[in-house]
């Protein structure tokens, strides 16, 4: 059947601002325009802003200025030296560029997935629910589209899906942090203060700790932060390089001797492992360092970054425990590799006395096993929310095209939807990532097409309203007599040393082409490969194939994915969220996820089609269960008196 394919807003809507040429060198394409940072997002100078009231609140705090938001400072392109690394080489670099025209890059924002109004994001920090508010705080480069300038962008949502932009909270200003306020952590702690703790990039790329505080916490927006006059509060310890070490986590307090608990990671130089540091203090000014280590990696594993540890397992408000030594309650430890820019974690058991985080696998170790997406996701946070006893994780997802198209379209990098995570019961060796459930309120049309059959080499057109923002949920079946029947072993395949969708075997590859053109010459694929071992069983690989994703030659692409559990009397079921030039999948209930970016040529706007697709040689697949619902935008903006006001 030919696809019935549109755009959610018919004809093209003007252009938010005109794009520029394509810049012609990379020094031009990383956009860095002057610190100070002007019009509606300028902040006005605290005192002149302030009640009396207001300022007796900040010196209660600890008697220091407030982040002084015009703040001016030197901005220069990310190196190894700033303890980050950007685009630099390989397609990102390549010679003059596509030439991306107004509606293609118009097509890429997106419209559900948080972003600025404009330039540069990257880490998720600190966010915290308080007062009726999500907080979301994010790295962000207020004066261009390359890293440089790192201050906290921050932006409110009632539900975590239309979001409000707010001014910057922090900015860099003094000698600790001149060089970035680099990622953090908050904590709401018992008598109501609220504790930000971050990494301070200093006028050396030094990297220290440092701490700031709500200026006002009866404030729900919490609009204004003081930094103590003591920064910073934490260096490194001996011996550990002044440039591996940084992003605290959140506090939590310890029972077994009442004092404050955070985590911050680094690295061994003499055999390049992971580690983690814990600290402990009773007044966030003063910390101790805790002998040893809570976690040593496997040797090569490199900087922890970004590292975070919760429960899971024992009910859902587990994941707020710390201090929980039941049996059916298990510790996630996370990492962001600063070698290969991918999140890892690991589940085990956690003694806060002894001061040690133990993998229930050895073979599991943080850093070398299971990872939180098996895309372009990394920098995560997480955060409990107390309101409906979740966890909650944010990741960064990069921009995989060149610095100069980044430049014209005058954004780069987004945030994956926000998560809920959870231990897998049914297999208590992995976990469980799925979106929020709010997310769901942006569904506006749902067409049901279950049922359809796809025979062995074949392609189904999709008859859809439009194709450029969906929420997807397929579920696909294999005739069993079918995998009886097969003879055939397949042992070494592996997603990403293949060449995608186009690798062909006897059970697949078989799922969805989502961002295809007519003559299929792009498309994104998200698909499963099943495949049969000595001992007779299934082994389940989930992929994304980004090599046929676009025309263009300056955009890296690849093939992502891994093995995904499934188990006895269970369809091969995927959720995959579609928006624009982002692409997220959701596996087998969440046991496994994949993000991938796209930025088609020709397969756009009503040019977009979706089609279910089975290239395997030996076997038909069934879609039981296919539903896709168009999805409206979350329409974020800047911040109002109006949104203030709280609807019945």
């Amino acid at each position: 059947m030919e696809s019935s394919r549109g755009i959610l807003i018919p004809g093209t809507p003007p252009l938010s601002y005109a794009y520029e040429p394509l810049p012609s060198s990379l020094t031009e394409a990383n956009g860095q325009e002057d610190r100070r940072i002007t019009g509606g997002v300028r902040w006005r100078a605290w005192a002149a802003v302030l009640s009396v009231g207001a300022l007796v609140v900040a010196a209660a705090v600890f008697g220091a200025s407030r982040v002084d938001r015009d703040a001016v400072a030197s901005s220069v392109p990310a190196t190894a030296e700033h303890g980050v690394l950007e685009k630099a080489s390989g397609p990102y670099s390549a010679s003059g560029g596509f030439p991306w025209s107004n509606a293609m890059l118009q097509w890429q924002r997106t419209g559900y997935h948080f972003q600025p109004e404009k330039n540069y994001q990257n880490d998720p920090n600190g966010p915290v629910y308080y007062k009726g508010w999500y907080h979301f705080f994010y790295q962000h480069n207020p004066g261009g589209t390359g890293w440089g300038n790192i201050s906290w962008g921050h932006a409110v949502s009632r539900d975590m899906v239309h979001w409000r932009h707010l001014p910057l909270a922090m900015v860099p200003e003094h000698w600790y942090d001149i060089e970035g306020v680099l990622t953090g952590s908050i904590t709401v702690l018992p008598d109501g203060r609220v504790i930000l703790l971050y990494t301070g990039n200093t006028e050396t790329f030094a990297q220290v700790t440092c701490l700031a505080e709500a200026a006002d916490p009866s404030d729900p927006l919490l609009r204004e932060w003081v930094k103590h006059p003591a920064n910073p509060v934490v260096y490194p310890p001996p011996g550990i390089g002044m440039k591996d070490y940084r992003d605290p986590t959140t506090a939590w307090f310890d029972n077994s001797d009442n004092t404050w608990r955070i985590i911050i990671g680094s690295k061994n130089d003499t055999d390049h492992s992971g580690i983690v540091f814990t600290y402990k203090t009773k007044d966030f000014v003063s910390y101790e360092l805790i002998p040893g280590y809570l976690y040593r990696g496997p040797a090569g594993t490199g900087m922890y970054e970004c590292i975070d540890l919760f429960a899971v397992g024992g009910g859902r408000a587990a994941s707020d425990m710390y201090n929980s030594t039941a049996e059916d309650v298990l510790y996630v430890l996370k990492e962001s590799s600063d070698d290969d820019r991918r999140d890892y974690y690991a589940l085990g058991r956690f003694d806060a006395a002894a001061n040690t985080w133990t993998p229930i696998d050895t073979e599991r170790e943080l850093g070398v096993a299971l990872r939180y997406d098996y895309g372009r996701y990394d920098a995560s946070k997480s955060f409990y929310d107390p309101v409906k006893q979740r966890r909650i994780v944010w990741g960064h997802v990069v921009e995989t095209d060149s610095w100069s198209a980044d430049a014209a379209k005058g954004w780069a990098n987004l945030q994956s939807i926000p998560r809920t995570v959870e231990l897998d019961e049914k297999t208590r060796t992995n976990l469980i990532q799925w979106p929020v459930e709010e997310l769901d309120t942006l569904r506006i049309n749902t067409t049901d097409l279950s049922g359809i059959v796809v025979g062995a080499g074949s392609v189904v057109s999709l008859p859809l309203h439009q194709t450029s923002q969906l929420d997807i949920e397929a579920s696909f079946r294999i005739n069993a007599s079918t995998i009886e029947a097969l003879n055939e072993v397949d042992v070494g395949y592996n997603c990403t040393l293949t060449s995608g969708a186009a690798t062909r075997g006897a059970l697949g590859p078989f799922g969805i082409l989502v961002l295809a053109n007519v003559a299929l010459t792009e498309q994104t694929a998200v698909y499963f490969y099943v495949s049969k071992g000595l001992d007779g069983g299934l082994r389940t690989h989930f992929c994304h194939d980004e090599l046929r994703s676009t025309h263009a030659t300056d955009v890296a692409k690849e093939v992502v994915g891994s093995t995904v559990p499934v188990l006895d009397g269970e369809d091969f079921f995927v959720r995959v969220l579609v928006d624009h030039s982002i692409v997220q999948s959701f596996v087998m209930g969440g046991r496994m996820t994949a993000t991938s970016r796209a930025y088609p040529t020709e397969a756009i706007y009503a040019a977009a089609g979706v089609y279910l697709f089975n290239n395997a040689t030996g076997a038909s697949i069934t879609a039981e269960k296919l539903v896709v619902h168009d999805m409206d935008s979350s329409y974020n903006r800047i911040f109002t008196d109006e949104d203030l006001l709280v609807l019945d």
